[in-house]
């Protein structure tokens, strides 16, 4: 499961950008991403654990959680 940071966030619109761990490439976070997950929101420089999906050639963030991988 990819890993990454939080580089920006709009608790307003729901939107944002995470910084994936293992090559720094961006993922989209659009709104609605957060639905099902324990976040009401995220600040700067969170980590997250998620899945991401593809769709019209962008990458967004899915299923997101808290943390690491194994910890």
């Amino acid at each position: 499961m990819p890993q990454g940071v939080v580089k920006t966030y709009d608790p307003v619109t729901g939107a944002g950008i995470v910084v994936q761990d293992e090559d720094r490439s961006e993922v989209f976070l659009r709104p609605g991403s957060l639905k099902g997950s324990i976040f009401r929101t995220l600040r700067q420089g969170q980590r997250l654990v998620f899945e991401t999906v593809e769709e019209d050639g962008n990458i967004f963030v899915s299923s997101v959680r808290v943390g690491q991988e194994g910890y």
